[in-house]
């Protein structure tokens, strides 16, 4: 979801906040021996955002730390922690569940669409986990998935790479960064009846000019 797959149903910052509360207690419980520098490059954040979770996660009760010697430090979860853990654990696979559900149906109806409209050679403009369910769903449709182009709102770029896979009748945008660029970059290519979204990504399509409106 848009990103998509955050945890948690709050504001991004929240979601973000929790997916790396349930990265360090993952890391945690399954090497007690962890460093600060070691969970920031696992979970791929500065070494300071580590710290600054580990500490947390402390102040909170989930983790506790004893001193070990060579002035290191052993970090264990707590009975909280194991509980805050699960949590979490659920609350992600429910979202990223919800996810897979909302992308799949909504692939379906886009692909049925295109279908309908004798659109059967599609590229999907964007890489990553929607890309993936949307080659997944167009097997169950009478429409080929040409190819998956990491264009972003490049529009030059983005019809390089068209020519590159062939002839396609349509664009399904498929980006969960910036899919508003991308969306831009496709209709600067096709026009709108050969540009399909899904409504996951929240970005809607322009609306058309009104009869006597100047272009």
């Amino acid at each position: 979801m848009p990103d998509q797959t955050a945890v948690g149903t709050g504001t991004p910052a929240r979601d973000a906040s929790d997916e790396i509360v349930l990265g360090v207690l993952d890391v945690v419980e399954r090497d007690p021996s962890v460093t600060q520098r070691s969970v920031a490059r696992e979970l791929g954040i500065a070494l300071g955002l580590a710290n600054a979770y580990l500490r947390r996660c402390v102040r909170k009760g989930l983790i506790k730390v004893n001193e070990v010697p060579r002035r290191r430090y052993a970090y264990y979860l707590t009975p909280q922690g194991f509980a805050e853990k699960s949590r979490l654990t659920a609350t992600y696979l429910s979202d990223s569940f919800s996810f897979f559900r909302k992308a799949r149906t909504q692939c379906a109806e886009l692909f049925a669409l295109a279908s309908a409209r004798g659109q059967r050679r599609l590229a999907l403009v964007g890489p990553g986990d929607l890309a993936e369910i949307a080659s997944l769903v167009a097997r169950e449709h009478p429409v080929e998935i040409v190819g998956v182009i990491a264009a972003g709102s490049d529009t030059a770029r983005l019809a390089i790479e068209l020519a590159a896979v062939g002839p396609a009748d349509a664009i399904l945008v498929t980006a969960l960064v910036d899919p508003r660029g991308a969306l831009a970059a496709a209709l600067r290519i096709f026009d709108a009846e050969r540009v399909y979204v899904p409504a996951i990504l929240r970005v809607p399509m322009p609306a058309p000019a009104r009869s006597g409106e100047a272009a």
